[in-house]
């Protein structure tokens, strides 16, 4: 084959090429303008709806090396932008037992937030990424806590017209208090939800609402079995956490993040409630304030029950409470997670609802239904104990004929403790020195 026939065929491929490309650009036109499903951009340029009825973008192979690099449109899986959006508040429920916490950004899976947002992308609620949705959250509750009153605000897709343009992100937003002709929040997230998270309210939110810089108040109820605990002095010690104080010595110090560990408690209680179990009586910790640091309230419970067993004076609030008196923390268990809710978060405005009389009905339906689930549970767990055989008389005797020791309680203050905040701060602030003169 001659020169000229190579440079010939080469020629003709390379109009080959530019026609195609022509081609895709119209496609890719066509797609982009498309608003009937989720579109998913390839790398490889072809595009297809995840609807299964597809556009085949063709495949370009221009034969040489390019060093301009293809910019790729990403979408937001299940986002949708070409609609009316949104600001609104929505209160959550969860039973948190089998989440590794409430927000995604923990390394286990699942979460509550996780769960919500496949909902939304199922149901098609989103219109955009988390930041431009301006998602905020109230509360971050940790692995195994459950919520009645948790409340997140994002923006959402929208039925409503009425609009008001915003320039900073994609679509326009509908304002005002309607809601009238708009979707049914609750009802269409909770047929996409698993059964141990239900929206129970939504409301329209102005746009500068946070779900977590707006809140009011917080409240956490904890739950427990009376058993032989000493309520009275509970609640006496309970009373000394109401006002301003710092916390440092009950709550996981953060000090990278953290440098202010005053927070405000703004009411107190120990209530019993009419269940029982063998005589046993269910009883529950109300703790209401502004805001509340990591594993607060947990730490809090935990040596109030020290001083329900009198293993410690009530005085040893007081103690903990003053950190020039008490600067590093002692070192002791919290309480367990299981039992703690939070109950609900407060706000000023927000009015939530629960959409229409349907779902409102679905709702209590479905919770009544997992109240005696666990209720048939217990049931079954009671006649295994009535079952049972008779214990020994002796039932502290193990099977090797040892006794088994009661432990013994060690004195808060005559345990090892944590380092202080200065003394961590020194320590962090001495690692950056170090790291920054390895760096030069």
């Amino acid at each position: 084959m001659s020169n000229q026939d190579l440079i010939s065929q080469i020629k003709s491929l390379q109009n080959r090429v530019k026609e195609l490309e022509v081609d895709n650009a119209k496609l890719m036109s066509q797609v982009s303008k498309c608003s009937c499903g989720k579109i998913e951009e390839k790398l490889d340029g072809s595009v297809r709806d995840s609807t299964n009825s597809s556009v085949e973008g063709r495949k370009i192979e221009t034969g040489g090396h390019n060093p301009r690099k293809k910019k790729v449109v990403e979408r937001i899986k299940g986002t949708v932008n070409h609609h009316f959006k949104r600001y609104v508040a929505l209160k959550v429920m969860y039973f948190g037992q089998r989440f590794y916490g409430f927000a995604s950004e923990a390394q286990m899976e699942p979460t509550i937030e996780s769960e919500i947002f496949t909902a939304l992308e199922k149901t098609r609620l989103l219109v955009a990424d988390k930041k431009e949705s301006q998602y905020s959250r109230c509360g971050r509750t940790d692995k195994g806590v459950s919520s009645v009153g948790q409340v997140i605000s994002l923006y959402l897709r929208s039925n409503l017209k009425e609009s008001s343009t915003n320039n900073n992100s994609s679509g326009e937003a509908v304002r005002g208090e309607q809601i009238e002709g708009e979707i049914d929040y609750v009802r269409v997230l909770n047929r996409a939800l698993p059964k141990d998270i239900r929206i129970i309210g939504w409301c329209p939110a102005p746009i500068d609402f946070s779900a977590r810089f707006s809140c009011l108040a917080r409240e956490y109820k904890y739950f427990f079995w009376r058993e032989n605990l000493n309520l009275l002095a509970m609640e006496s010690a309970g009373k000394k956490f109401v006002g301003e104080h710092d916390f440092r010595n009950f709550c996981k110090m953060d000090a990278v993040n953290v440098h202010n560990y005053k927070r405000c408690v703004t009411s107190f209680e120990v209530s019993p409630s009419d269940m029982r179990l063998e005589g046993n009586q269910l009883c529950a910790i109300r703790i209401r304030g502004s805001a509340f640091l990591w594993h607060q309230v947990r730490c809090m419970v935990a040596v109030l029950f020290m001083i329900g067993q009198d293993h410690e004076s009530v005085d040893v609030i007081d103690a903990l409470l003053d950190t020039e008196r008490t600067p590093r923390k002692p070192q002791y268990t919290m309480a367990p997670e299981i039992p703690l809710i939070l109950r609900s978060c407060e706000f000023e405005g927000p009015k939530f609802t629960c959409s229409s009389v349907d779902a409102g009905q679905a709702l209590r339906v479905h919770l009544q239904n997992e109240c005696q689930i666990y209720q048939l549970q217990a049931a079954i767990f009671h006649e295994a104990l009535l079952s049972c055989l008779p214990l020994a008389k002796d039932q502290s005797l193990l099977k090797n004929g040892t006794v088994k020791k009661k432990v013994s309680h060690i004195p808060l203050f005559s345990r090892p403790t944590e380092p202080s905040y200065e003394e961590r701060r020194a320590k962090l602030d001495l690692k950056r020195e170090v790291e920054g003169h390895i760096g030069r």
